[in-house]
């Protein structure tokens, strides 16, 4: 694990026309699938089965804490084994855990050690609300990448994130315009940083790129959130980006084919994000 580089595997995966990153966040199981008795065994079976279907198409998984943490230790239990499976099996995508973190720097330190040296993440989901100081024990990870929400995907993202704010030199802007500025020249000495940006309005990504041209960016919001992929992708221009999908591949079927069924989902979206990236270039 030491040898791996989050930003080199980026680059490869960018390289490699590789975009597709599948959000593992067991909510609904497939009929068939207990968990009542066992639900750490049967989150860890039904998510390896996912990813063994879609290895060949994924550039990525990322994984919701919140998603495990609702079933206690045995959720935690899941979390781990898929963390494994996924580093044997597919060694080559970019494992993300999303956990949003954003505490304090003692609290981080531990938030960090579990991320990067538990689960072996490649990646972790960060908020800046608390500053640059206190996402020190994530930033000082050269080998490690942080994505760092920007302007999110959810109906109630604009209540905080489109709040103005006036600069002497460049007029009023957008607190997310801020967010982007700040992370691309200030916290992005390590070249270890990213966004994450909404699906949902292809205007602010491409805001975000003209103010953070080289930062890769995470993109939620297709499918089930609705949004445009084809405006999207061409709002992204040249930059790194992932393509996130969760219950559109997942859940794409509640019978006993669900892993095939993910597999059909994941293929055709992974179509789809290189039609759509051929046309925009």
């Amino acid at each position: 694990m030491k040898n791996r580089n989050a930003f080199d595997i980026l680059g490869v995966l960018h390289e490699n026309n590789k975009h597709l990153c599948i959000g593992l966040d067991p909510n609904k199981f497939p009929k068939g699938l207990t968990y009542t008795d066992s639900p750490g065994l049967a989150i860890a079976k039904f998510n390896c089965s996912i990813i063994n279907a879609t290895k060949h198409l994924a550039a990525s998984y990322k994984l919701n804490f919140c998603f495990y943490e609702r079933y206690g230790a045995r959720g935690l239990e899941a979390l781990e084994r898929t963390c494994r499976y996924i580093l044997e099996v597919a060694p080559d995508t970019l494992l993300i855990l999303d956990r949003k973190a954003g505490d304090i720097g003692s609290t981080n330190e531990g938030t960090a050690h579990y991320a990067f040296n538990v689960l072996n993440a490649d990646a972790i989901t960060l908020h800046s609300y608390m500053g640059s100081e206190a996402m020190r024990p994530f930033l000082e990870r050269e080998e490690k990448f942080n994505f760092v929400l920007c302007a999110t995907s959810n109906p109630g993202a604009s209540q905080f994130q489109n709040l103005a704010i006036l600069h002497a030199e460049e007029g009023e802007g957008d607190l997310y315009h801020d967010v982007a500025r700040v992370v691309t020249s200030t916290w992005n000495k390590n070249g270890n940083c990213g966004l994450v940006a909404g699906a949902t309005n292809p205007y602010k990504i491409t805001e975000i790129v003209r103010l953070a041209p080289n930062l890769p960016l995470l993109i939620p919001g297709i499918g089930a959130q609705g949004g445009d992929l084809a405006a999207t992708i061409k709002a992204v221009g040249a930059s790194m980006f992932l393509i996130n999908s969760s219950r559109g591949i997942i859940e794409a079927s509640s019978g006993p084919d669900f892993a095939e069924a993910a597999r059909v989902s994941a293929e055709k979206l992974n179509n789809e994000i290189l039609a759509c990236k051929q046309v925009a270039v």
